[in-house]
């Protein structure tokens, strides 16, 4: 009997080593996130924050931060209300919102959305149609037919006064017509897209809950074709950059007690998973874990993008003299906007332009080139400026301040990055100044 036991205690333990080997090959990559890398850039972040100084120079204009490209319940994927997006704006900081939904029945109904400043925020009306076609900008009374012709609906969007912006730019798109106003320079969603769901797995189980901000962010990777592809339209016509948030709340689960009594399970995106019957052992333990039942009450709610971290992920500041509707639109139209990567620091402030001693043109404008035309930036944090000229490097310097004399004519702009964990990381991308 002994020998039996012990070969079975053998036996167990050479099971609960292998089960614990085969846990640390699937799960390494979320355990070294867990314990090693996360904290690193959690503490990393911190560190940038508490280094925080007023920038050298100013752009000039008032600045605000906001957020384009936002689902609402109105599209098919989303159920977020009007309500939960303005409290997520208030909670990040953001001034404005440009909504993309999808159509509704084959519809863009410029309507039916919410339109206007509401407890201080601005509303901007908008559709996600197909071709990539994002327009902001247009009257109420528009209703656009979702299949309609492209080209004459590039057309009618122009004669109504309204911008023509492309969601996903990883896609082939119609980069030829006249129309166009710009383009989506970073989108949350193109990184999602090239993620496979085994990959994010163990983070999302072993890392989410201890660092939320730290897990979303480690979806991002520098998006280089479509900023090749935005340097090269660039350099025949003007192109203004834009990020993306692309928010949906639309991954995870939320679990209510229902009026009839029931457990309903739904997915973040109204989609319900099922309705389950609940006995007295088991509505005694719900009771335990979420508290009293009460009818239509939401016991539980997980999810990996509410709209806040998807809106702190990254911002679009633009360069405006106050917040309205036209204001807004002026600063999109013209490019005077960059954005930034704010979950990992907070870029407002950020300055670029160039001068010479007769002009002054900030990011998205145009000055004479001249022999003393410099170009400048500021940033609020120490960081790595980069100079763009025609989808080259044609500057670099640490620091906190930049001012280079520009080569000749052309269209420049300026990236910076942060020093995080020894690794330089994308944080800011403006929008070009040309030297014509």
């Amino acid at each position: 009997m002994k020998k039996v036991l012990r070969w079975t205690a053998r036996i167990l333990a050479a099971v609960a080593v292998l089960l614990l080997i085969i846990f640390v090959v699937v799960f390494h990559s979320g355990l070294y996130h867990r314990f090693i890398l996360f904290p690193k850039q959690a503490r990393a972040w911190e560190e940038i924050r508490a280094r925080r100084i007023t920038p050298a120079f100013k752009n000039g204009l008032p600045e605000f931060a906001g957020a384009l490209h936002a689902h609402s319940h109105f599209s098919h994927d989303s159920a977020a209300t009007f309500e939960e997006i303005l409290a997520a704006l208030k909670e990040t900081g953001c001034s404005f919102i440009c909504m993309s939904d999808h159509c509704v029945d084959g519809k863009a109904d410029y309507g039916i959305q919410w339109h206007g400043i509401k407890e201080g925020v601005l509303f901007l009306p908008g559709y996600e149609m197909s071709e990539g076609f994002m327009p902001w900008g247009l009257p109420e009374s528009t209703v656009f037919d979702c299949g309609a012709d492209y080209r004459g609906l590039a057309r009618q969007i122009k004669e109504l006064g309204g911008l023509l912006f492309y969601a996903h730019s990883e896609e082939d798109r119609m980069w030829d017509i006249p129309e166009l106003t710009g383009m989506e320079i970073y989108n949350i969603h193109t990184n999602l897209k090239e993620l496979k769901p085994a990959s994010v797995l163990p983070d999302v189980l072993l890392c989410l809950g201890a660092y939320p901000d730290q897990t979303f962010r480690s979806i991002f990777t520098r998006q280089d074709k479509i900023l090749k592809n935005w340097d090269q339209l660039n350099e025949v016509k003007k192109v203004v950059g834009i990020a993306a948030n692309d928010t949906h709340q639309n991954t995870g689960i939320r679990g209510y007690y229902t009026e009839a009594g029931k457990f309903l399970l739904k997915k973040t995106d109204k989609d319900v998973i099922g309705e389950y019957d609940l006995n007295g052992l088991e509505k005694a333990l719900l009771k335990l874990l979420f508290g009293p039942l009460e009818p239509g009450k939401q016991l539980f709610r997980w999810e990996l993008d509410p709209y806040v971290r998807s809106i702190r992920f990254v911002h679009t500041h633009v360069l405006m003299q106050e917040l309205s509707e036209a204001a807004l639109l002026d600063a999109l139209r013209t490019g005077r906007a960059f954005i930034g990567f704010d979950m990992i620091a907070d870029s407002t402030g950020f300055a670029f332009f160039a001068e010479s001693k007769t002009d002054r043109a900030v990011m998205g404008e145009t000055m004479p080139y001249s022999s003393d035309a410099v170009l400048k930036a500021a940033s609020p944090y120490p960081c790595r400026f980069t100079v763009m000229h025609a989808g080259e490097q044609v500057y670099q310097i640490e620091g906190t301040e930049m001012t280079w004399k520009a080569d000749g004519p052309g269209k420049y702009r300026v990236e910076a990055e942060l020093s995080i964990v020894d690794e330089w990381t994308p944080w800011v991308y403006t929008n070009p100044v040309e030297l014509k």
